[in-house]
């Protein structure tokens, strides 16, 4: 949800609440509430066409990515939203569905962001008949001669949005140059709670990537303006960009797993995890990979074999656990300060997850994607335990962190999730063979 806190957990894996309230009604005029006057007959959402109506060919989107793991904690990308267009800054979330932003309608409690807090008119309330607010509010009680969609959405992290659905035009450059300018439904958050109250946010609110019918992805590949098919790089040094479509996704090199179907969330399904070439003894660990988290965490056996693992093999060398680094739970200082992690990467072995329904699926987590070099020049561990914040204790989150230099394509076409190690300082062209 943005910012590098201690208190951070950066986990933005969502579930939504049955929630049913009126926005207050003492917007001004200019900022006026949207609440939906009664008898409005406004046509479901899903039933508009988008602005530039006629047949369409799919076509792609990529966004320049910014932020980095540490000292920043999160990465988001620049979107243009409204008519006419404005700037928001959105942090980028393959672990709920649901885009929102802070909305002054009015705003009760919204963090001070980046850009002016998004204005809302009335008719841009989503109808609760809308079949986008009974997807939002699949598996709750829905009524739908409500007056508005409002929603109620808590993160892992503690931190939750509360608002109304809305919708407003996108604005988009394709890579065939075209601009579109799909409506889409996005949430008037107008209460935030945030893991640190009242503190500016590097953002102005979330880009919800998951795979349910409400998210931004959804939503492009149902008006024909994308494929349901995604993929971010995130820059190990900061950086790096996101894109919609399959128009980027390299026809070679990738290492492919089925998107597993037990969870709502993007998952490549159970794994066995190795250190080294090791077995750590964990199999059937489940796994989801998840951008709105900066770290990754996992449940406490794996966890436990992990830091077991670790502790082991560095009695032997020159490196000190450091109990007062307050970045992390678990640091270790050498001789001097680290200033990277190359000073200190020798002392550490590749983390691998085999996932068991792929083919040869194997993710290899170098040094370089569990370790952070915190200010104090200590090398700290950036997988953590998830029981400690609360996580089911089955479930591993595969974070930011460990995504870091390596293009991850979310396939919902052919239901498969990709990676390949790649710089991602650099756009690969569209339509290439290989990297």
């Amino acid at each position: 949800m943005g910012g590098w806190t201690a208190a951070r957990k950066g986990l933005l894996m969502a579930f939504l609440l049955a929630f049913t309230t009126a926005i207050s009604p003492s917007a001004s005029a200019s900022a006026a509430s949207p609440k939906k006057a009664k008898g409005s007959d406004s046509p479901p959402l899903m039933l508009q066409l988008p602005v530039d109506t006629g047949r369409r060919v799919p076509s792609s989107v990529v966004f320049p990515i910014y932020g980095d793991v540490y000292p920043h904690g999160l990465y988001y990308v620049a979107m243009s939203i409204g008519d006419p267009p404005k700037p928001y800054f959105l942090d980028i979330d393959t672990g709920s569905d649901l885009t929102w932003l802070q909305c002054d309608a009015p705003c009760v409690k919204c963090s001070k962001g980046p850009h002016p807090w998004y204005r809302p008119t009335r008719n841009k309330l989503v109808p609760c008949r809308d079949p986008l607010c009974a997807a939002l509010h699949a598996g709750t009680i829905h009524d739908e001669n409500c007056d508005q969609c409002d929603y109620q959405i808590q993160y892992e992290d503690r931190g939750s949005s509360l608002g109304v659905l809305i919708s407003d035009a996108f604005n988009l450059r394709l890579i065939n140059t075209t601009i579109v300018r799909p409506v889409l439904a996005f949430g008037c958050g107008y209460d935030q709670q945030f893991a640190i109250q009242n503190a500016p946010t590097p953002t102005d609110g979330l880009l919800g990537l998951g795979t349910g019918k409400v998210s931004v992805l959804s939503q492009l590949s149902d008006q024909g303006v994308t494929k349901n098919v995604m993929g971010h790089c995130l820059g190990g040094k900061g950086g790096g960009y996101l894109f919609f479509g399959d128009d980027f996704v390299p026809t070679s090199l990738m290492t492919w797993a089925p998107m597993s179907r037990s969870r709502n969330y993007y998952s490549p399904g159970p794994a066995s995890l190795y250190w080294g070439t090791r077995s750590l003894g964990v199999n059937q660990m489940e796994v989801v990979f998840d951008t709105g988290s900066t770290f990754t965490y996992f449940g406490f056996q794996p966890y436990q074999a992990f830091l077991s693992a670790v502790k082991s093999d560095l009695s032997k060398k020159p490196l000190k656990e450091e109990f007062g680094d307050p970045s992390l739970p678990v640091c270790w200082k050498g001789p001097k300060a680290f200033k990277s992690v190359k000073d200190v990467k020798k002392h550490f072995k590749t983390l691998a997850l085999n996932f068991v329904n792929g083919n040869r699926a194997l993710l290899e987590v170098p040094p370089e994607n569990y370790l952070i070099i915190t200010k104090h020049g200590n090398a700290c561990l950036g997988i953590l335990n998830g029981t400690e914040v609360g996580l089911n204790k089955d479930l591993n989150i595969i974070g930011d962190i460990s995504l870091q230099d390596r293009m991850v394509v979310y396939d919902n076409e052919r239901q498969h999730i990709g990676w390949v190690q790649i710089g991602c300082d650099r756009l690969p062209k569209p339509g290439a063979s290989s990297l």
